[in-house]
């Protein structure tokens, strides 16, 4: 049911109708934020990434060529966005600055200090894996990697998290 109308807003949405791509933009809204966040760490960079993915997928949504990779196409987009304003905050920013985290969520606080507590070469893959629900193999095609790889870092997150909450725990005894 839910695949039929994605569809129907694509078609609609490839036509250039704007209330169709603001819906479809709206049903995938969170997902952009997860991973926007999980790259970013920063409200306001995570805003402006989807804010600039948002327009980008409007601008060449004519270049997409199977609907049923529109996410996968969305998420790389997205991730683009993410890294060019990591790249441009770097260079404005003290480091300090940067790492600072953004939401002050309890409920989310956690699960985005253990998210921070990974390399990002494990962070990305974690994030779209449990938090977008992308299987290893579109997780490859995102981010331009084997599979195995994808594997290897979902394997060596997880075990990084256990060791995180593992010290977190010990340290509340």
């Amino acid at each position: 049911m839910q695949d039929k109308k994605i569809t129907n807003l694509m078609e609609k949405a490839k036509g250039h109708d704007p209330a169709a791509f603001t819906e479809l933009m709206q049903f995938y809204l969170k997902d952009m934020y997860r991973t926007a966040i999980a790259v970013l760490m920063n409200d306001e960079d995570a805003a402006d990434a989807i804010q600039d993915t948002i327009l980008a997928c409007w601008e060449k949504l004519g270049t997409l060529r199977k609907k049923e990779l529109f996410k996968t196409w969305m998420t790389r987009i997205l991730l683009n966005k993410c890294y060019d304003i990591r790249r441009h905050r770097f260079h404005i920013a003290e480091p300090e600055e940067y790492e600072e985290p953004a939401v002050n969520d309890a409920y989310h606080l956690e699960w985005k200090e253990a998210l921070s507590a990974l390399d990002e070469k494990y962070r990305i893959p974690v994030m779209l894996f449990y938090g977008e629900g992308y299987k290893c193999k579109e997780i490859a095609e995102i981010l331009h990697i084997p599979e195995s790889t994808v594997q290897t870092r979902l394997h060596r997150g997880r075990e990084r998290l256990a060791e995180y909450y593992g010290e977190r725990k010990g340290s509340m005894t």
